[in-house]
C-alpha cells in the first residue's frame, strides 16, 4: 500500500495533471474553440436522429453509444467527489471543475474521432476502437508498447474503480440504508451482472439507455427542487464559486482556511475523475457507434463531459453551498451546524436531506445505487476492449467470469488497496493517450475540417429541405 501511495503521488502529481490540463488547452486552440461553437449541433446529433444513416457502419446508435459512455462515467465521483472537491478547496473548486471540464471536452472529442478512424472489425464481426487501435495505426508499429500499456492497465483499472470500488459503495448504502448486508448484496450485483454482460454490447447499451435517463431524472430532479425551494440563494451560491476560485477561504474558529492553490487542484482532479476526459475511456464505446463520419460521433461523444460536469457536478455544488454543507469546519463559516466528520457521499446525502428530510436520503441513496449499478456494467465494456486487444475474443469468457467475482467480492472486501491501484491505473491508462492526442493533433484538425467543409453543408442542406 505504502509503495503505490508513493507511485500515485508522482503519478498523479504537477506534472501528469499539467499535461491533462494543457492537452485539453492544446487541443482548444488547435479546433478553434469547437466545444463551444458547435455544442448545440452536437446535442441535436446526440439526441435527435440527425446522426442516423442507412448506410452507417456500427453496432450501436450514437444515442446508444453516448448513453453507455455516461452509464461508466456518471458514477459516485459526481456525488461524493464533489463534496470532497469542496470541503478541501472551498467553493471556488467548483469553478475549477468547469474549467477542466470545458477544455476536457475537447480531448473527449478528439479521443472518440481518433476511435472511430482507425477502429478495426474484431472476430465476431464487432468494431473494436480505442487508444490501443490509434495509438498503433495512427503512430505506427514502434508506438504498440505505449498501446499495450493502455489496454493492460485498462483492464485492471475496470476490475477496481469501475466494478469492486462500485460495489463496495453500493453495499455500504444498502446495510446504512435498509439493513441489507453486504454478502446478499455481492451476491444480487454478481448475478445482475452476469445477466446484462453475458448478452453483449447490445444488451449493455439497452440497459444504460434504460437506466442513465432514470438517474438523471431522479438525482437531478431532486437537485432542482432543492434549488427551486431555496431559489433566493442561488445567485449568492454562484457569487461564493467567483470568488474563493481566486480568494483564500479566511480560517474561522477550528477551520484553517483554504488557499487559492487548494481550489485549484480540488476542482482539476476531481473534475478530471468525475468526466474521465484525457483517460481514454470513452474511445473504447465511441468506435462502436453507427455514424457515416467521424466527427459526427465525436461530437456527441463530448456532449458526455457537459453533462457530468457542468450539469450533474454543478447541481451536487450549489446544493451543498446553498444548503450551507460546503463549510468543513461543520458550520462556523455557513453558520449551518452539522457533523464535521461527514464526507464525501454521507455530505451530499445529509445536505439533501436538510431540505428534503427523509426522502433527500432516500434520492442520494438510491442514486448512488443506480450511478453504482450503471458505471459497474459501463466500464466492463471498457476492461473487455482492453483486454480483447491483448489477447483476442478467445480470453473474453475468462474475463467475463473474473468480472462477476470481482464484483460480488467487492461488496464485502477491504478495498484500501483496490482503491490506491486502480488510481494508479488510471493515470497509467491517460498518459498513453494524452501522448497520442498530442502526437495525432494534425489527424484531429484535418478530419475536422473535412467534416465542416465538405459534409456539414450538405447535413444541413438535407435538413432543411
Amino acid at each position: 500500500m505504502d509503495i503505490i501511495e508513493k507511485i500515485n503521488g508522482v503519478l498523479w502529481g504537477t506534472p501528469s495533471l499539467i499535461l491533462l490540463f494543457g492537452t485539453g488547452l492544446f487541443l482548444t486552440i488547435a479546433l478553434k474553440g469547437l466545444q463551444f461553437r458547435r455544442l448545440l449541433y452536437a446535442f441535436r446529433l446526440g439526441f435527435g436522429k440527425e446522426n442516423e444513416s442507412s448506410a452507417a457502419e456500427g453496432d450501436v446508435s450514437n444515442f446508444k453509444a453516448l448513453m453507455t459512455a455516461l452509464a461508466a462515467t456518471i458514477g459516485n465521483g459526481n456525488i461524493a467527489g464533489v463534496a470532497t472537491a469542496i470541503t478541501l478547496g472551498g467553493p471556488g473548486a467548483i469553478f475549477w471543475m468547469w474549467i477542466v471540464g470545458l477544455l476536457g471536452m475537447a480531448t473527449k472529442y478528439s479521443e472518440a474521432l481518433l476511435a472511430m478512424k482507425y477502429r478495426v472489425k474484431n472476430e465476431n464481426g464487432e468494431f473494436s476502437g480505442g487508444p490501443m487501435y490509434y495509438v498503433e495505426k495512427g503512430l505506427g508499429k514502434q508506438w504498440r508498447f505505449l498501446a499495450i500499456a493502455f489496454a493492460f492497465f485498462g483492464a485492471f483499472a475496470a476490475l477496481g474503480i469501475g466494478n469492486s470500488v462500485q460495489s463496495n459503495t453500493i453495499a455500504d448504502v444498502m446495510k446504512d440504508s435498509f439493513g441489507v448486508n453486504g454478502l446478499t448484496t455481492g451476491i444480487i450485483l454478481a448475478m445482475l451482472t452476469s445477466l446484462i454482460i453475458f448478452g453483449g454490447l447490445q444488451r449493455i447499451s439497452s440497459v444504460a439507455s434504460f437506466f442513465v435517463p432514470i438517474m438523471a431524472f431522479l438525482y437531478i430532479g431532486g437537485a432542482l427542487l432543492i434549488l427551486a425551494i431555496n431559489f433566493d440563494q442561488i445567485i449568492p451560491a454562484f457569487q461564493l464559486i467567483f470568488h474563493y476560485a481566486f480568494n483564500p477561504v479566511a480560517a474561522a474558529g477550528g477551520f484553517v482556511g483554504v488557499a487559492v492553490v487548494e481550489a485549484i487542484r480540488s476542482g482539476v482532479s476531481r473534475g478530471i475523475f468525475s468526466n474521465e476526459a484525457g483517460l481514454g475511456t470513452a474511445a473504447l464505446i465511441a468506435g462502436n457507434a453507427k455514424t457515416d463520419h467521424p466527427v459526427k460521433q465525436a461530437l456527441v461523444a463530448m456532449t458526455g463531459t457537459f453533462i457530468v460536469t457542468i450539469i450533474v457536478c454543478t447541481m451536487t455544488g450549489l446544493v451543498l453551498i446553498i444548503t450551507g454543507f460546503w463549510d468543513p469546519s461543520g458550520g462556523l463559516l455557513s453558520g449551518v451546524q452539522h457533523d464535521p466528520s461527514l464526507d464525501g457521499g454521507a455530505l451530499t446525502s445529509a445536505a439533501f436531506a436538510s431540505t428534503l428530510g427523509l426522502a433527500g436520503e432516500y434520492i442520494v441513496a438510491f442514486s448512488v445505487i443506480f450511478f453504482g449499478f450503471s458505471t459497474i456494467v459501463g466500464w466492463y465494456v471498457y476492461g473487455e476492449k482492453c483486454f480483447e486487444y491483448l489477447v483476442g475474443q478467445k480470453g473474453i469468457l475468462g474475463y467475463r467470469i473474473v468480472y462477476i467475482i470481482a464484483c460480488g467480492l467487492g461488496a464485502v472486501a477491504n478495498l484500501g488497496v483496490v482503491w490506491a491501484f486502480a488510481d494508479m491505473a488510471n493515470a497509467l491508462m491517460m498518459i498513453p493517450n494524452l501522448i497520442a492526442l498530442l502526437l495525432l493533433w494534425k489527424v484531429i484538425v484535418n478530419e475536422t475540417n473535412d467534416f465542416f467543409e465538405n459534409h456539414y453543408k450538405l447535413t444541413e442542406y438535407k435538413k432543411v429541405s
